[in-house]
């Protein structure tokens, strides 16, 4: 009880410490190991805490479509036992520690995460070695967390946005790994075999796919001496990777309705957006702000929760992934209002794309972003986060410095720029899941021809 105490309090204070030095102030230290894994370390010694998260390159990309699911299925396995510890060992030893062990998959990675005590930082990262190394993939837990899985599936089909979102995915990605949801669907994950586990993991889970960011009360040298000590003997191994195609962009609007008997629509809009690599990120991030991505200050909310009062949850959103992800538009209304806030969004596209934007909204777009970035950053589970993506998406250690300074180099002549080049309003998926006798969908309000 007192370590966990101990941690608690650690972890309470971790948001007002971790993130007192400005984002220009962190340096990360990187580092190649023998093995080929990346090591990213920032030594911050607020607080008597480590955060350790290793990323590994084995994403639902890397799912065959008959086995979608098995990524995710691994990750999840991960601290479910390995070959010397039962999955009720390792959580009473982490538990005594009062730390954090855990594992998620993801689209294109899978992750590892670990939170820890200075003092007990050697045991942590003997935990987290063994889950990442050793894992045991036991019949008898395969088959509980195969259960688990499917029924988490299930429950997915009473959820309206889930379900608009994989349909409006499976439009916008066809033909590419995206369009899958990492979890896969229940045909897939029932079919899993604790062998097609293995082989999964022995040919994704290597050091050389591996970026682990370091983040806490470590000296490097104290960092790094760890790492060879418990991952040192990590086997690499080359890997030949599947060449994906890139999401091709709809030739045309295509509309899909899903009828179920609910008092709300639920709707999704977009197409095939940029990757995170992309040059125009920023000025992109400056625009979708203020088209949806902005909370209260953008204008689709403010034009349809506020002036019209016709929806409460409306957005935009670009998810720029390792490669091109999607651009949607959100929303949830009554069923009668669907056609009207459809023509709203329509004409705050059109806008965008054909006038510039106002200085004050240019000024408040780039104040939040700049303003935001330090909370982040602001404990050391968040900064070994983005430290992860960072190296993931080779933005190099000078992001925290850039960041800031790209922002604020963005002109409403970018912004404009960008809309026109990066938001399609004739090549969109529109999916809609509502009372579809109320609703009443309009074709030539959402310029389709069905």
């Amino acid at each position: 009880m007192i370590r966990a105490a101990l941690l608690i309090a650690a972890l309470i204070c971790d948001g007002f410490l971790s993130g007192a030095s400005h984002a220009a102030e962190i340096k990360p230290t990187r580092v190649v190991t023998e093995n080929g894994m990346t090591v990213l370390i920032v030594d911050q010694p607020f607080l008597p805490i480590v955060t350790v998260n290793v990323l590994v390159k084995a994403g639902a990309v890397y799912d065959p479509d008959a086995k979608a699911g098995l990524s995710n299925m691994v990750a999840e396995m991960l601290d479910e036992g390995t070959k010397t510890r039962s999955a009720t060992q390792i959580a009473e030893q982490i538990e005594f520690l009062g730390g954090e062990l855990a594992a998620e998959g993801g689209e294109d990675s899978a992750t590892a995460r670990l939170r820890i005590l200075r003092k007990d930082a050697d045991i942590g990262f003997t935990l987290l070695a063994d889950i990442l190394m050793h894992p045991k993939f036991d019949p008898k837990e395969v088959a509980r967390v195969r259960d688990e899985l499917v029924g988490s599936l299930q429950s997915e089909k009473d959820e309206p946005s889930i379900i608009a979102t994989k349909a409006f995915n499976e439009l916008v990605f066809k033909g590419h790994p995206y369009r899958r949801p990492a979890n896969g669907d229940e045909k897939t994950v029932t079919k899993l075999s604790r062998q097609d586990l293995v082989e999964f993991h022995d040919k994704f889970y290597r050091p050389n796919r591996a970026i682990m960011a370091i983040v806490g009360d470590l000296r490097e040298a104290e960092a790094l001496a760890l790492v060879k000590k418990h991952f040192g003997r990590w086997t690499p191994q080359e890997l030949p990777l599947p060449a994906f195609p890139a999401p091709e962009p709809l030739p045309k609007p295509t509309l899909k309705l899903i009828d179920k008997d609910l008092t709300q629509a639920t709707i999704v809009l977009g197409h095939v957006g940029i990757d995170r690599r992309n040059p125009d990120f920023y000025a992109v991030a400056v625009m979708n702000y203020i088209l949806g991505g902005g909370g209260f200050s953008s204008r689709l909310v403010r034009r349809i929760r506020d002036e019209q009062g016709l929806a409460y949850d409306v957005g935009s959103v670009f998810e720029a992934n390792v490669m091109p992800g999607s651009f949607a538009v959100h929303v949830q209304t009554r069923n009668a209002a669907a056609n009207q806030v459809l023509a709203s969004v329509f004409q705050e596209l059109k806008r965008i794309r054909t006038e510039p934007v106002g200085d004050q909204e240019l000024a408040d777009a780039k104040a939040y972003l700049i303003g935001s970035f330090p909370l982040r950053l602001d404990t050391t589970a968040k900064l070994a986060s983005l430290l992860n993506l960072v190296e993931l998406h080779g933005l190099g250690l000078s992001y925290f410095d850039e960041y800031p300074k790209a922002i604020a180099a963005v002109t409403k002549e970018d912004v404009l720029r960008v809309a026109q080049k990066y938001l399609n309003p004739d090549h969109y998926a529109l999916v809609v899941v509502a009372k579809l006798a109320e609703a009443k969908i309009d074709a030539n309000v959402v310029s389709i021809t069905k």
